[in-house]
């Protein structure tokens, strides 16, 4: 098959690759469609948990291909996405149904062989039924499921005030999701405008570049600050300023993925004066089943989301479009 490898830090190749070997339990996956997200970067960087050679991709719906001999609830032809995370089921975390928090977490794409490739191997209890959503909409599953595990945590209130830092594809799932949860007013920042206007048609009630004059644009809004505060560009410095947006009793969203060993400064008796809830969310966490609810129900909306469809031998394309394109969205490669 052909697949895209990351052999070292900076370097890609796309060459061919033999199938993935399928096991009793696994499903054999005939890729149609796969995103970059922003893990995929810090693994070509050199910035995250991953051994090299690797195929990248772990955002991605195809077609089954073949089944194990265990295999019960799948056949070939059926429609499908994945779970890529494989916890090891064992530990205290996966016994406590916490397998985002595993000791041992794997997971597809990232520790093992991902979707940048013809075929992808997935274990049956991770795979999902799409039913006839399209192919580019349900390769958007798994980032939307990052989502939904987050908003479970923060609990938005009805009537709160939100304000999002970055206006990526995150962002905009972002702006859905707090929006549906409740919130009422909606502040999106970001330096680029084209993706802006996409998230005030998405449900941002308001929009700000982000520029020297930030501080001002934001507190004429919001004089005492916002009742959820969310990162979603993963930039240190970013998540460092975030803070001083947030009211007392806010909730501070920590939701891009910084470097790891990145280094912000808080000032502790700020947090413990006004009450403020800093809150984590890692990956996914059990909500591929309404991630794909809320697609199918036209709630939120993926497919405008997606301004790249490229061939797989452009994958160093991609990598750099996502990199250093301002203005692009969510870059997938079509293998269909």
């Amino acid at each position: 098959m052909k697949a895209a490898f990351i052999t070292a830090p900076n370097n890609t190749t796309v060459m061919s690759a033999p199938e993935p070997q399928v096991g009793p339990n696994d499903v054999l996956i005939k890729v149609q469609a796969a995103g970059i997200c922003g893990t995929d970067v810090h693994i070509l960087k050199g910035e995250y948990e991953a051994k090299y050679p690797l195929i990248p991709g772990h955002e991605f719906s195809g077609e089954v291909a073949a089944v194990g001999a265990d295999v019960a609830n799948f056949r070939v032809g059926d429609r499908v996405t994945a779970d890529p995370n494989t916890p090891c089921n064992r530990c205290y975390f996966c016994q406590r149904n916490e397998p985002n928090q595993c000791r041992d977490l794997g997971a597809i794409g990232v520790t093992r062989n991902g979707a940048f490739a013809e075929y992808v191997v997935a274990p049956e209890g991770n795979v999902f039924a799409i039913g006839n959503m399209a192919y580019k909409a349900a390769a958007l599953i798994e980032p939307l499921a990052c989502v939904v595990w987050g908003l479970k945590q923060v609990e938005i209130q009805a009537g709160d005030s939100v304000v999002i830092f970055g206006a990526g594809p995150m962002g905009c799932l972002l702006v859905q999701a707090v929006k549906r949860a409740g919130a009422a007013r909606i502040v999106m920042v970001d330096q680029n405008t084209q993706r802006l206007k996409l998230a005030e048609q998405l449900g941002a009630t308001e929009i700000v570049v982000a520029d020297d004059q930030l501080d001002r644009k934001l507190f004429d809004l919001e004089h005492f600050g916002y009742d959820v505060v969310v990162d979603a560009t993963g930039v240190p410095a970013v998540i460092q300023a975030m803070f001083a947006y947030a009211k007392p009793r806010a909730k501070v969203w920590i939701f891009g993925v910084a470097p790891a060993g990145a280094r912000i400064e808080v000032v502790p008796y700020d947090i413990f004066r006004n009450d403020i809830k800093v809150i984590g969310s890692f990956a996914v966490n059990r909500t591929f089943p309404q991630s794909i609810a809320l697609i199918q129900s036209g709630a939120i909306q993926v497919e405008p989301l997606i301004s790249h469809q490229l061939p797989l031998d452009d994958f160093a394309r991609g990598m750099e479009l996502v990199q250093h394109d301002p203005a692009r969205m969510k870059v997938q490669f079509a293998l269909a």
